[in-house]
């Protein structure tokens, strides 16, 4: 991987991990048009799942903000899958957070805003975004946080 935003993940201490295989049928990415559409991406590194249970229970805000960064990584590696360079970039339209919730947990948006501050971080401009933060009951593998991204290319 070189180009801009290789060289601002490796500035910023980032390694881009290679694309977490599907856990059932789906593809990590496909493109149609100009648009690059991520499946749910979850904090996995290096095969594993880095943490599991519910936010404001098992798993604090702020280790569900750095997961949720992991998630992100895992969101452009997926996108460098399908398009090859992650310069071909024009920008980050809309970011998807899932945060398994303890019942009382309201701080989704907080945990959310590691994914969209790496993308900020990474891209700059481009990495500013549309995003939705929702809490939900659980998730796949008891994951913690779960993220998606819609990505516009460059003509």
């Amino acid at each position: 991987m070189s180009g801009a935003v290789a060289a601002r993940l490796a500035e910023l201490g980032h390694t881009l991990p290679d694309v977490v295989p599907p856990l059932a049928a789906y593809q990590p990415a496909v493109r149609s048009g100009a648009y690059v559409f991520t499946s749910g991406q979850l904090p996995i590194v290096d095969g594993k799942l880095v943490a599991t249970g519910k936010v404001g229970a098992e798993v604090s805000a702020e280790e569900a903000y750095d997961l949720a960064r992991v998630c992100a990584l895992n969101a452009l590696a997926a996108v460098r899958s399908v398009v090859g360079d992650l310069d071909r970039i024009a920008r980050v339209v809309k970011v998807v957070g899932f945060v398994a919730s303890a019942p009382d947990f309201t701080g989704q948006p907080a945990v959310v805003n590691g994914a969209s501050e790496l993308f900020g971080e990474v891209l700059g401009d481009k990495g500013q975004h549309a995003r939705s933060a929702v809490g939900v009951a659980v998730l796949p593998l008891d994951a913690p946080v779960e993220v998606e991204i819609q990505v516009e290319l460059l003509p």
